[in-house]
């Protein structure tokens, strides 16, 4: 499918997602959230797409966020109940994807990364929360994911300051998995995407489905019961005898995600 605000493709099992509005430093409105909810849609319906990579166009920026120019002018906002980017409140979903930020990642577009599943950053990318300096808040899930994903403290600093944050401190603080020169970067997103996509996509998912449940329980007894169900359908998908099978005869696994 042709996208206006958003590029896509396909390699193998990998979904490459590249936010597309560079004259705008890929800053987002209306149109480009529910373009980036119907992508994210196809992604987690097609059985044949395991793990996604996200990134931006251009040479300066992952993406600017909110695109407050065309808020100003009274466009259309989303009404997509997947929220920012197509991806803010998508609480099912249960597909990693990379997100591989090659310059700054601002506001919303910070958000966007934090949505993700790992940030594999260049060394020229910053981050940061500044909603506080236009009179806002990080209402796109920052509040709740950077003080969930480095500690309330060191995220309430970064919030209440709205400061930027080179990739190197992202590492540092926790956000950011990966730093590596620019001209890698890409290289280093596809190489997780495949190491991802080379381990059972049955597992990965049973992994994820656990993951969304510990973020509604906070008692570690009840997190445990909640993976019971979980654990038992797994063993009922061909991938997991096929893992069992293959590691029994020594071979590499051909999963089939099913």
């Amino acid at each position: 499918m042709t996208y206006e605000f958003c590029k896509t493709e396909t390699q193998g099992n990998i979904l490459l997602v590249t936010l597309n509005r560079p004259e705008v430093y890929n800053a987002m409105h209306g149109p480009m959230h529910d373009e980036l909810a119907r992508v994210w849609d196809d992604f987690q319906a097609d059985p044949d797409l395991w793990v996604a990579v996200l990134t931006g166009a251009g040479e300066k920026a992952f993406s600017a966020g909110n695109d407050l120019k065309a808020t100003a002018s009274g466009a259309p906002l989303s009404q997509n109940p997947a929220g920012f980017a197509g991806l803010a409140t998508r609480y099912d979903r249960t597909k990693p994807i990379v997100a591989a930020v090659n310059g700054f990642a601002m506001g919303g577009g910070f958000e966007t990364a934090l949505a993700c599943d790992v940030i594999i950053a260049a060394d020229t990318a910053t981050f940061a929360l500044p909603e506080v300096k236009v009179g806002l808040f990080a209402g796109a899930g920052g509040v709740q994911r950077l003080s969930r994903q480095i500690g309330r403290k060191l995220a309430v600093e970064m919030m209440l300051t709205g400061r930027h944050v080179s990739a190197e401190e992202g590492a540092r603080l926790g956000f950011v998995n990966q730093v590596v020169p620019k001209a890698e970067l890409m290289d280093a997103a596809m190489k997780k995407a495949r190491e991802i996509a080379s381990v059972s996509p049955s597992s990965v998912r049973a992994t994820m489905e656990v993951l969304v449940a510990m973020d509604e329980i906070e008692r570690f007894k009840e997190a445990m019961a909640a993976s019971k169900p979980v654990m038992q359908a797994l063993k009922d998908t061909e991938d997991f005898t096929e893992g069992v099978k293959a590691f029994v005869e020594k071979r590499q696994p051909q999963w089939k995600n099913r």
